[in-house]
Order: structure tokens, then sequence, then C-alpha cells
């Protein structure tokens, strides 16, 4: 079973394009920290570990790095009980497997297809790892799963009106959580 929504959304979308659908932009593998807040500030150092309340990144969006943390830790969303796993309680982030599984029963591959779907998947744009910008609002959905690979990239779902695909990214993008259940 899926959330009806986007983490931080106010409403389940009417269209691909539904602001108060778009919800908050998280960075791989953090807590609900106020960083994923659309007004949350930035800045460019790095924290040194991955707890919430440890350190003045806190509530910031980390920016002008390829991830927003000094390790690469592996498991911080992985499962209900991961350590920062930002979905209410029982749910979980879903899989890379899960995301294309989802994906192929669209009734069309692109953003078209993704807000057809049961999900109502809306394209609530990404947050620049390197400026921290918004961009693409109602332009392109990029959504995180727990899945990392060998080369230690995340991996996501990324659509737009012309196609849809699981590709992977940079650790301090922000982008959308879709929770799911067991």
């Amino acid at each position: 079973m899926w959330l009806d929504r986007n983490l931080g959304a106010t409403q389940v979308a009417d269209s691909s394009t539904d602001v108060a659908s778009y919800g908050d932009l998280y960075q791989w593998g953090r807590g609900a920290d106020g960083h994923q807040l659309r007004t949350s500030g930035k800045q460019g150092q790095q924290a040194t570990t991955w707890l919430s309340g440890q350190g003045s990144w806190d509530g910031t969006f980390i920016s002008q790095n390829l991830n927003w943390l000094t390790t690469e830790e592996t498991d911080l969303w992985s499962g209900t009980s991961a350590e920062n796993n930002p979905c209410p309680s029982g749910f979980r982030l879903p899989t890379n497997a899960e995301w294309n599984q989802e994906r192929l029963t669209w009734p069309s591959n692109d953003a078209h297809g993704a807000f057809a779907s049961p999900l109502k998947l809306p394209m609530a744009g990404v947050r620049d790892n390197l400026s921290g910008y918004f961009m693409f609002e109602g332009v392109i959905g990029i959504y995180w799963s727990s899945t990392i690979v060998e080369d230690m990239e995340p991996r996501n779902l990324y659509f737009y009106t012309g196609d849809a695909y699981m590709t992977g990214n940079w650790r301090s993008t922000g982008m959308s959580i879709r929770c799911i259940q067991d």
C-alpha cells in the first residue's frame, strides 16, 4: 500500500502540476530535520554525522557538494526501522525494484502515465545539489528510492512529458518522497 500523497504535500494531486501536491524535497538518507522544506535555507558545509540535532547543519539544505554527509552511509533509509526514515510509522521508502514495478503498470511511460496511475504522481521538480535552487517544478517528477547500487549511487524514478525511467543521482539533490507500507 502506497501513501496517497508526497511527504509534505497538503493534498492528493488534482493534476500533475498541482503545487499543493508537490510536498517536500529530501536529500538522500536525511531525516525530516527541516532541510526538506521549500522554505529552508542552504549552506555549503557537509554534515559530519547523520544524527539530527548534532550540528549547525540541521534544518538547512546542504549544497555545493555531491553528498550532504562526509561519509558514504548506505542504510539510512532501508526499511521501516531505518535510522533516518522520514515516512510515517509503518511506512518506508520504496526500493528501486518497487518503483520500477509500479512504473511498468502505468498506461504510458511518461508524466501522463505517472499522474494517470493510482498514485497520481505530480511533477514536483528538484532542488539542485550544487546551487540549492529549486528547478523544473511542473516539468519533471523525481522520486527517491531506498536503493544504493555498487557505485554508492542512490537510485530514483525520473519522469517528464516524454519518458519515464529509473536512474541515479547525487545524495545532496533534493527530491520527492512517496512512502510505501508492507
